[in-house]
């Protein structure tokens, strides 16, 4: 997974590393449209993905805007996955989901390629540390054990009183607007108040329609719904969302969910 984009060689030279240090490596592409630089949206893609992978498949994750510094390379061992990336906070959301067996640095140029850029460390260390790890070298190989990583802190939704305070933590294709609200708090929060009617406000705009997924209301209108991720979705019947109420991605906005 990267933010490379399709169009130049940065993707094809990861693919050729990995196959050319193990040509049986099977390689499955999350994305590589990530917004560049964006270390939440890798964080935030990487978290809605992994799970449905098998067991033991390494993550191999280069969203790198610090690369050249001196910010670590980090490979990652939980229970059932490996992960290879940079240390900058793309693996926060995994790594506090998962439970860590292992946290070390890539430090080994054993498992590095030969010539090494100060430009493209994915190229020269990442992708060759994660194919020699399909290659069966134990983890212990590439590094020294660490105790910490950073982490890429994100707002936490909070109710107060009879509504939940929220904000947009991810824009999809679609332009729907992925908050970070759970159901369960929807729960909490209809539990707390004993009523079940809800309401979302956002940018001073007043959405009614609680649905249960895209295609229910008229055509373009503003609806919000329990995505497949488990979270508070806006939406617009077969529109954007994001259009309709001006909204980029990452922007800052306060999502209230009134009980009324």
């Amino acid at each position: 997974m990267t933010d490379f984009g399709e169009d130049d060689f940065f993707v094809a030279s990861l693919k050729g590393v990995i196959a050319k240090i193990n040509p049986s490596a099977r390689i499955i592409d999350i994305t590589h449209r990530l917004p560049s630089f964006d270390i939440k949206a890798g964080s935030f893609i990487l978290f809605s993905s992994f799970k449905y992978f098998p067991a033991r498949t390494i993550f191999l994750v280069v969203v790198d805007p610090g690369v050249g510094t001196s910010r670590n390379i980090v490979l990652a061992k939980t229970e059932n996955y490996f992960f290879i990336a940079p240390d900058n906070g793309v693996l926060s959301l995994v790594l506090e989901d998962e439970t860590i067996k292992q946290l070390r640095e890539v430090t080994n140029q054993d498992y590095f390629l030969p010539e090494l850029s100060r430009t493209f460390e994915g190229r020269d260390k990442m992708a060759p540390a994660a194919a020699w790890l399909s290659r069966g070298i134990s983890c212990e190989e590439f590094g020294p054990e660490t105790t910490s990583y950073k982490k890429s802190y994100a707002e936490k939704p909070q109710i107060k009183r009879d509504e939940i305070i929220g904000h947009i933590i991810y824009i999809d294709k679609f332009g729907n607007l992925i908050t970070n609200i759970p159901e369960r708090m929807l729960e909490l929060l209809q539990k707390k108040t004993g009523k079940k009617t809800l309401s979302l406000s956002i940018n001073d705009r007043e959405i009614t329609s609680f649905e249960q997924s895209y295609s229910f209301g008229k055509k373009g209108e503003l609806l919000f719904l329990i995505g497949s991720l488990g979270l508070v979705e806006i939406a617009a019947k077969e529109s954007s969302a994001a259009q309709k109420l001006k909204i980029k991605n990452r922007d800052k906005c306060k999502i209230i969910v009134r009980n009324e």
